[in-house]
């Protein structure tokens, strides 16, 4: 490993250690610890989608145009290591939401912004990057081990001593090191510097030129669309394996991660040999079996299908989301690559997972019975959607070859 190799590799672990480290356990600390009710839960993981909504137009506004990708990278974990500080001193839910807000709105840009910066030292984004992004599941992983194992903040006793709170000072301290850690990063310039920029570039929305291409189209809607059943995995999973009684449940889920890391290392190998159409159906279709596996096991002599299901996030995320991040790099100009990515950040994450915490919450509320919930229903609602988008990727997205050459 070089030494850009491992500086891109610290960046991409503390990115992901960050988010790892307290949105795992964010509906948890809010229902145990600042009593919140289950709209204001919906709202907290909302401000996830309304930072990816604003993303690209930070990004196009800032990155592509003016300052260095790094530099601006490094003034957002700035200011998120002071609003996560913040979030840990909270001691209600009203004080606690402008603050979780704040926060994304500064995060969220950031996924971008790493990609930029990985993209922008690599000769061939598609043999290399899979190599640098794994460190962001590895850091993901290392903190819900941390939380779990180390400090044990998620017992059921330590929730109810309000132990979840030390995630946020753990977070802000990680926050704090990567924001002093960007300035020391490869220097990424913005690729349209100095020519002049019409009000569209200057925002950031002349990435939106890249729906023009019907390729481009299809996965963009498609991206929009299985974000609604990958909601309900983030809002759903920890509560529902907690429900029917699966001890350590944060920890067992740490197993997607593990198994996000096989995968991502793998991904080159797909890409290259089944082209991008194909890699993305497989991570479509593993959201399918995933939901079902959910929707039959339980937490006895069906555990080990609840494990199946959690051990597919890796070919779920890698082979749709990541393998997309290098579609779009490869298909944006020179002049719009961080403005490309914020715009698939504002599809995914942002319009897709904002309906998705909607919908999700609506029909789990749906499914309340006396004991709980009815999870086979809940679960089989997300598998029918994932099938139902990926018959229509199959139907309009025309097989290409990706290309990384500006």
């Amino acid at each position: 490993m070089n030494n850009i190799t491992a500086r891109l590799s610290v960046m991409m672990f503390l990115q992901f250690f960050i988010w790892g480290g307290w949105f795992v356990t964010l509906g948890t600390y809010l229902a145990g610890t600042l009593s919140a009710n289950g709209g204001q839960i919906a709202m907290a993981f909302s401000t996830q989608s309304w930072g990816a909504i604003i993303a690209p137009f930070i990004i196009g506004m800032i990155a592509d145009r003016f300052f260095n990708a790094e530099r601006i990278l490094g003034v957002l974990h700035l200011v998120g290591a002071v609003l996560l500080y913040m979030m840990y001193q909270a001691a209600d839910f009203t004080t606690f939401y402008p603050y979780v807000l704040g926060y994304m709105i500064a995060y969220m840009p950031t996924l971008a912004l790493v990609n930029s910066v990985s993209f922008g030292q690599m000769q061939d984004p598609s043999k290399e990057f899979g190599k640098i992004r794994v460190w962001g599941t590895v850091g993901w992983i290392v903190a819900g081990l941390v939380i779990s194992y180390v400090f044990s903040w998620d017992a059921r006793d330590a929730i109810a001593q309000g132990a979840l709170r030390n995630t946020f000072m753990l977070c802000a301290i990680a926050s704090l090191l990567l924001g002093l850690f960007s300035f020391t990063l490869p220097a990424t310039p913005p690729k349209g510097k100095g020519q002049a920029a019409s009000l569209g570039e200057a925002l950031g929305t002349d990435a939106l030129s890249l729906l023009k291409n019907r390729n481009f189209l299809v996965f963009f809607a498609s991206s929009v669309l299985i974000c609604i059943p990958l909601a309900f995995y983030y809002q759903n999973a920890n509560p529902f394996l907690t429900e029917i009684g699966v001890e350590n449940a944060t920890g067992k889920m740490t197993l997607g991660q593990v198994s996000e890391v096989l995968f991502m290392l793998a991904l080159p190998i797909f890409l290259n040999k089944f082209g991008i159409k194909k890699t993305l159906v497989l991570g479509m279709l593993a959201w399918v079996i995933r939901y079902v596996l959910f929707a039959y096991g339980n937490a006895d002599e069906g555990v080990v299908l609840l494990l199946m299901g959690i051990a597919l996030h890796g070919l779920c995320y890698d082979f749709f989301f990541v393998s997309g991040q290098i579609y779009t790099d490869s298909k944006a100009g020179p002049n719009i690559k961080s403005a490309a990515q914020g715009l698939i950040t504002l599809a995914t994450y942002g319009v897709g997972m904002l309906v998705g915490f909607w919908v999700a919450g609506q029909i789990t509320d749906a499914y309340i019975v006396a004991d709980g919930h009815n999870w086979e229903n809940v679960w089989m609602f997300p598998a029918g959607f994932a099938a139902v988008v990926l018959v229509l990727f199959l139907v309009f997205f025309k097989s290409e070859k990706v290309s990384t050459d500006d």
